[in-house]
């Protein structure tokens, strides 16, 4: 059996509680990356060296276009996978957000108003004969 009005609206409700009480956002995925410098004497160019790095990057989209932040610290990059988490959290917060809202389309009776009194007039047959030929 469906869930009633009154649930559905008590779920969209604490949805939109757990919403409020997100902290700092930001969309994008961070990934690390690690490289190798141009001196051929330098330990990254070692068969068994992982290279220089790991260096940590957050990239998303602005506009269409792609932007991409280096993290400085290991505290810079703390903060950022936070606030990525979050972001992620807000997302499937939406769409938990928006099936409730669905279910309480569905169920919602629909409300019946009586027609205007123009909506009761016939609409009138057009004065224009067509030209047929």
């Amino acid at each position: 059996m469906p869930d009633s009005l009154v649930d559905l609206e008590s779920r969209r409700a604490a949805v939109q509680s757990q919403i409020a009480q997100l902290g700092d956002m930001r969309s994008g995925s961070i990934t690390g990356t690690s490289g190798r410098c141009g001196n051929p004497n330098c330990h990254c160019h070692r068969a068994d060296d992982p290279g220089h790095g790991p260096y940590y990057r957050l990239t998303r989209k602005v506009k269409g276009k792609t932007v991409t932040e280096t993290f400085s610290s290991a505290a810079s990059l703390a903060k950022a996978q936070r606030e990525v988490a979050e972001c992620q959290r807000f997302r499937e917060l939406g769409d938990q957000f928006l099936e409730v809202n669905e279910q309480i389309c569905a169920v919602r009776p629909v409300e019946e108003t009586p027609p205007s009194a123009q909506e009761k007039k016939r609409p009138k047959r057009s004065a224009r004969k067509s030209r047929v030929k």
